[in-house]
């Protein structure tokens, strides 16, 4: 029987038409021909996550995803396509993560240690993994530190760069060379006065030697001297030094006291030191005294007679 070509055509038309149809539906996540279990998984976010993504365990892949949901609360429900033959514990987590650097998201299976297989239609724990976008942060704020210090950097050379800065630069190196030539002469300066002074400087440690011997030599007799003050200040110590204050006070008491009755006019000596009319007595009686003794000088013979023979004279 000859087939015709307009058969054919039809036939390969159709065969294409169903391949079509089955890989669009295996790229949306569809089970193609049946027999794979759905489990659902809830996330918070699902950025990279797209529909026909690898299941995985260890890397090896075991489904694909079927279904995403939006849920009113922001969430997203995942359905997943797992093949009937793999069995699956109850307490898996189905961790959203990388399947490579160029290979986007995946859903990456962490088996648990249950005994108990996850059913059909059964929620398994969600999980997320860091990616490597969140690993590279403190990186990239660390580089963006470093740029902005670049940039300051930059600025601080651009000003350095400044001609009228590189003028103030060649005049600091032109003061720095004349003072570092001042200082090499003030060095030989010194140096050659060092050297004429050699004798004069080793006489005066040659004599502040012979000084620290002398103070050495000297230092018993200071002992000595220490201890003498040491003895003095124990006699002063050990002296009846109270009794002789008291009695120095009661002498000046007793001196006040005397002072007080001649500034009196009770006592005899205070009458005579404050009484005027005693004055004026003391002082004619005075008078009266050295008149006497000018006319006793004056007429010896008023007052005094004598005679070679016995005889008595006459008052002139």
């Amino acid at each position: 029987m000859k087939i015709s070509n307009e058969t054919k055509i039809g036939a390969l038309t159709a065969i294409g038409i169903t391949i079509l149809i089955l890989g669009y539906s295996f790229l949306r996540g569809d089970e193609v021909f049946g027999g794979a279990n759905r489990f659902y998984v809830v996330y918070n976010e699902v950025d990279g996550l797209t529909i026909s993504k690898p299941i995985l365990v260890n890397g090896f892949q075991i489904g694909r995803v079927s279904k995403m949901k939006l849920q009113k609360n922001g969430s997203t429900m995942v359905e997943l396509s797992v093949d009937r033959q793999y069995n699956v514990p109850k307490n898996t987590i189905a961790k959203l993560g990388s399947a490579g650097l160029l290979s986007g998201k995946a859903i990456i299976f962490e088996y648990g240690n249950s005994n108990i297989s996850a059913e059909d239609k059964d929620t398994l724990t969600a999980a997320t993994e860091v990616s490597l976008m969140d690993n590279l942060q403190p990186i990239q704020t660390k580089a963006e530190a470093l740029v902005n210090k670049l940039d300051s950097s930059l600025a601080a050379i651009n000003k350095i760069l400044n001609p009228n800065f590189q003028k103030n630069v060649d005049r600091s190196f032109v003061s720095i060379a004349n003072s570092l030539q001042t200082l090499e002469g003030t060095t030989k300066k010194i140096d050659a006065l060092v050297s004429t002074q050699t004798v004069h400087i080793n006489a005066i440690l040659a004599n502040t030697e012979t000084v620290t011997s002398n103070l050495k030599a000297s230092s018993s007799h200071l002992t000595s001297i220490t201890d003498n003050f040491d003895k003095v200040s124990a006699d002063i110590a050990s002296s009846n030094l109270k009794q002789t204050l008291d009695n120095a006070s009661k002498a000046v008491a007793d001196l006040q006291a005397t002072v007080s009755k001649m500034n009196s006019t009770n006592g005899t000596v205070g009458a005579l030191l404050n009484d005027k009319q005693v004055y004026d007595n003391l002082k004619d009686a005075t008078s009266n005294l050295n008149a006497l003794f000018v006319d006793l000088k004056a007429h010896p013979g008023r007052y005094v007679s004598f005679s070679v023979f016995g005889g008595k004279k006459k008052d002139k």
